[in-house]
């Protein structure tokens, strides 16, 4: 019984195989495995196992496999053959080797392995003598770049990147550590060379991405004290360079090595959690080091934001967040709330406020429940506390401006600590301080509490006489520029509704005119500018103000000039303004009756503004089209700084996508750069950002040639973003644009199809092809009819089991004239590849006579096109099929439509080669073709 049982699940799992379904045919096999079968059997499952690792990619798991058949049977040519196999991904070439003359001794008459043989002979034998080449050239690089008497600079900056570019190989890699290469580095950056210092931390990255045993050799040997010294340099490539290996580091320590070069070494190292403490709580102490620079400073930080949250929030462990908030969250605080103009205070760029509250955000976010919030709240208010209970005047400004951080990051948080008994008064008092410098930090900090609405409304009745006051009476500009800004954060408190505005009529276009104004003087200093800018992206939300403001040609390229910066706040204050004169920000759509309702109770109701109806919007789009709106987004997008945090790409993400929404303006964004620039931006960011990204995208797909639009290699990096678009949680619509999308992707060539294949799309289209609403239901078809082009695809309709050939059989009888297009272009796409799909038509419905003869008599000359050539490749595939055909009336149906030479050509010319074939098979007569 046991034995019949095995032999079902290895004959499902076949199946399963044959199908593409690896995923199950794996259960099957592991549930025979389970049974307990004789050696024989184990050994054949083992070895179909291997099969199904080797085509998902999983090489370690396919050579285990492998291997346990080969235990079960040494003959087994096929174990043998397949572990190769694996052995080749996984670099062992040398094994891999072992094993085909193992089956080339077994089977000497095998041609192919003959051939196998012999192609990894020469790989090999390429492999030695590469290897024994590379060696020279490792010694010889450090041996230039050493050589203290070397004068050649050209000669040594060709050796540095020779060597970078070696590192970022595996076998490079391995070679330059096998060679000493780690204290050779050191040694480098020993020097007080930016150049040498350069390349050596970027050779160390490439050392330590994705290998766990290297990077804590690294580690190990450079120790604390050279990366500290290396983040005291003032130099901003260093700093980034150091960011990018310590990033690959911890990335290391975190996830191990990757799948593909996974061995025996990780068995070297099996936990790297005290290592990676060890390096973040030495990063965290660096933070408050005076030492260190400003861009050290910034690339800690930046660091700290990528990798210590999770991911994704359904990864259930948090624990190294709640860590670092324990073993850190008063240096990041400290960094937050550094005031430059206190004497001995931390060196600080323009970012590193900024930076400090999105890392505090990213940390507050990851938390999972009331009691972990509830320690950062506490945390948090004891130091400031601390700070503001100080004896001087230093202490209380390092307190507000760490509130003035917590309220631009986790604004929760910061909201508490401003109930602290005397915060508040006292940010009023030093707002109305002699001392600029004191006053700038309050001014800012009572800004940044007018964000919320709630804040705002006290902050209305409080502190807007005294913004006024210094709006009105400052001398210095960058005093009135900052409290412009707090009051265009009071007069936006109303958003988008145009019946909530905190002040009186044509307030806040004088407030955007002053604002304009600044932005275009060149002669301001950077930073009143900035402050502009900010100002714009909040009163952008009046409707009025985005009109004026994309009629001003120069103001405009004053934003996107400043959008070229680095500077975090500006980046997103630009952002910011061009989401809200395309008003792509989020938009509920109100219920009539609720709404009715509310009017009725006397409640509050939003009001659009006349200005922001489609039509206006519409216009506001092409006039920042033509300002050159897309290219300071692409430059944006190109800078790949830090400074582009996952917000900002989100905002830009909406514009692009609001961009796009008039397929006339798609060759525009594309000419301009934005298709290229959206690729980035549907990889990386926000669940949101990236969405709306892969839905540009898709948009620009559909109306534009691929090839055109992604030149060269690019376009395959468009594949995976629109498969996300089939998720179940996405749109109606971007479920649609997607399909659609990938229908022009995938009848644009082969390898084309097989990148959506290889991105698991099939399953996922086919489902949409149930779907009820029927754009959705034939965009579906009409995908799959492209990918059917390709052999794999087709022979998923060979599987036993499945109804997919039904299903086109079925929707090519079905009363929406397109999905009977889609449906049955896939079926002549399909029995012209496969002619045993012709033999299985009629067995997968009674009605499929009926449905051809309805196709071959359409009134559309494209169906009558595609049945008959349906019928054509099923004559052709076998007599008994042409015999069923002619007996029944589709005889005369050919007859007639052999006739039509001159109306429809390419209808009567199959349709005679149907009736030419049914003569040679001696069905018909010589005479009846040619359709009287």
């Amino acid at each position: 019984m046991a034995a019949g049982e095995t032999s079902e699940l290895r004959q499902a799992g076949n199946a399963l195989f044959q199908a593409g379904r690896y995923e199950e045919a794996l259960e099957a096999y592991a549930s025979a495995l389970s049974l307990d079968p004789p050696q024989a059997e184990r050994a054949a499952l083992h070895r179909n196992r291997a099969a199904c690792h080797l085509k998902r990619g999983d090489y370690a798991q396919a050579e285990q496999d492998a291997s346990r058949a080969i235990e079960a049977d040494g003959r087994d040519v096929k174990g043998l053959f397949r572990r190769s196999q694996a052995l080749q991904k996984l670099g062992r070439l040398d094994q891999a080797l072992s094993d085909l003359q193992r089956c080339v001794s077994l089977e000497p008459k095998n041609r192919a392995l003959q051939e196998a043989l012999r192609d990894l002979g020469s790989r090999v034998h390429e492999k030695v003598t590469a290897a024994a080449s590379t060696d020279s050239k490792v010694e010889q690089m450090f041996k230039v770049l050493l050589d203290a008497e070397e004068k050649d600079q050209d000669k040594k900056q060709k050796a540095a990147q020779n060597l970078i570019v070696l590192a970022r190989e595996e076998p490079g890699a391995e070679k330059i550590f096998q060679n000493d290469g780690v204290h050779l580095l050191l040694q480098l950056l020993d020097t007080d060379q930016l150049d040498m210092i350069l390349a050596a931390l970027r050779t160390l990255t490439g050392l330590c991405r994705g290998h766990r045993s290297r990077t804590v050799a690294v580690l190990t040997v450079l120790g604390p004290r050279r990366f500290f010294r290396v983040l005291e340099l003032e130099d901003e490539q260093v700093s980034l360079a150091t960011y990018s290996l310590l990033q690959v580091m911890i990335d290391a320590l975190k996830e191990g090595l990757q799948r593909d070069v996974r061995g025996k070494e990780e068995a070297l190292v099996s936990d790297t959690s005290r290592e990676l403490k060890l390096l973040l709580k030495q990063l965290l102490e660096a933070l408050t080091r005076e030492s260190i620079s400003s861009y050290g400073r910034d690339s800690i930080l930046n660091l700290l934001i990528s990798v210590v949250p999770r991911k994704s929030l359904q990864d259930p462990n948090n624990s190294l967040a709640l860590w670092v908030i324990d073993q850190g969250l008063k240096e990041i605080l400290t960094v937050g709330g550094t005031v430059t103009h206190v004497p001995g205070s931390l060196r600080v760029t323009e970012n590193s406020h900024l930076s400090a509250a999105v890392l505090l955000s990213k940390l507050f976010g990851d938390l999972k429940c009331d009691v972990e919030r509830e320690n950062f709240h506490l945390l948090c208010e004891d130091c400031i506390r601390c700070w503001f209970q100080g004896q001087g005047m230093p202490d209380k400004l390092r307190a507000i401006q760490a509130v003035s951080c917590l309220l631009q990051g986790p604004s929760e948080a910061g909201n508490r600590v401003l109930e602290l008994k005397g915060i508040m008064e006292s940010i009023l008092a030093l707002c109305a301080s002699s001392r600029e410098a004191d006053q700038l930090v309050a001014v800012e900090a009572l800004i940044h509490a007018a964000d919320k609405a709630k804040r705002a409304t006290f902050i209305t009745a409080n502190g807007v006489t005294l913004l006024k006051e210094i709006y009105k009476r400052s001398e210095r500009d960058s005093m009135r520029i900052r409290a412009l800004v707090g009051l265009c954060k009071l007069g936006s408190a109303g958003g988008t509704d145009f019946s909530m505005k905190q002040f009186a009529e044509g307030s806040t276009l004088k407030l955007a005119k002053q604002c304009r104004k600044w932005l275009c003087n060149a002669g301001m200093d950077a930073s009143t500018r900035h402050w502009a800018a900010e100002g714009l992206a909040y009163l952008t939300l009046d409707a009025d103000v985005k009109e004026e403001l994309v009629e001003d040609h120069a103001a405009l390229q004053a934003l996107f000039h400043l959008a070229r910066s680095e500077n975090r706040t500006v980046m997103f204050a630009v952002a910011s303004s061009m989401v809200n004169c395309t008003s792509s920000y989020d938009q509920e759509e109100l219920d009539p009756q609720m709404v009715e309702l509310a009017k009725y109770a006397k409640q509050h109701v939003p009001e659009k503004h006349p200005k922001d109806k489609p039509e206006c919007v519409r216009q506001r789009v092409r006039k920042l089209l033509a300002a050159g709106v897309v290219s300071a987004l692409s430059c944006m997008v190109k800078n790949e700084s830090p400074a582009l945090s996952a917000s900002c790409r989100e905002l830009i993400s909406r514009v692009f996508l609001a961009l796009v929404e008039d397929p006339e303006d798609r060759g525009i964004v594309v000419a301009h750069g934005g298709g290229k620039a959206l690729i980035p931006l549907a990889l990386d960011g926000t669940e949101a950002g990236q969405t709306r990204a892969a839905q540009a995208l898709a948009r620009i797909t559909i109306t534009t040639a691929p090839e055109m639009a992604f030149p060269g290699e690019r376009v395959y990096e468009v594949v995976r973003p629109l498969v996300g678009l089939l998720h179940l949680k996405r749109t109606g619509l971007q479920n649609f644009e997607g399909l659609m999308a990938l229908t022009n992707l995938a009848g644009t060539s082969e390898r084309l199809r097989q990148k959506i294949v290889k991105e698991k799309a099939v399953p996922l289209i086919e489902g949409y092809m149930f779907e009820e609403h029927e754009m959705i239901r034939l965009a579906a078809t009409e995908c799959l009819c492209n990918l059917a082009l390709s052999p794999e695809v087709g022979e998923l309709f060979l599987a036993e089991g499945s109804d997919r050939l039904k299903l086109m059989v079925l929707y090519s009888g079905e009363e929406d004239e397109r999905l009977q297009r889609a449906a049955a272009g896939t079926l002549a796409v399909l029995t012209s590849l496969f002619p045993q799909i012709c033999s299985r038509i009629p067995q997968v419905t009674t009605h499929w006579l009926e449905i051809l003869q309805a196709l071959l008599l359409s009134s559309s000359t494209e169906l009558q096109h595609r049945g008959v050539v349906v019928v054509k490749n099923m004559v052709a595939a076998a007599k008994e099929l042409a015999e069923k055909l002619m007996e029944s009336e589709m005889l005369e149906i050919l007859s007639v439509l052999a006739g039509l030479e001159k109306d429809k050509p390419q209808v009567a010319q199959p349709a005679k080669e149907c009736l030419a074939q049914a003569v040679v098979y001696g069905l018909i007569k010589p005479s009846t073709v040619g359709g009287e």
